[in-house]
């Protein structure tokens, strides 16, 4: 199980593997089991944006444990957390702002031991 971090400009938190891109991270999620999810809205300009995987996500339900939306794009992230809402998938935990420094610290303790890899 591995935790997938979405941004093109952030540098990617410690236990988490980066997507770079709404493909990249549309790719991770068909081929791995991901736990926790942070998406980013703007991924570059004339680029498909977080709102694009958030569909993506919700055609072939392909779902994380948790999904936290970190985008400083306040239009953005109202417009993904609302399609995350609105499809209602099953045992996904939704959160509209960044993860909490709980979450970065679990993610970071699994890494360094091994586990999730």
């Amino acid at each position: 199980m591995i935790n997938v971090y979405l941004d093109d400009v952030r540098p990617c938190p410690k236990g988490f593997v980066a997507a770079r891109s709404a493909e990249e991270c549309l790719l991770l999620l068909a081929e791995y089991e991901v736990n926790v999810l942070s998406l980013d809205f703007e991924l570059g300009i004339g680029l498909p944006n977080g709102l694009a995987v958030v569909h993506g996500m919700i055609a072939a339900a392909t779902y994380p444990a948790s999904v936290y939306v970190h985008s400083s794009s306040m239009m953005g992230r109202a417009q993904m957390v609302h399609a995350l809402r609105q499809a209602q998938p099953p045992g996904v935990d939704i959160h509209d702002g960044p993860m909490p420094a709980d979450v970065l610290e679990a993610a970071a303790r699994a890494d360094a031991s091994g586990w999730g890899n």
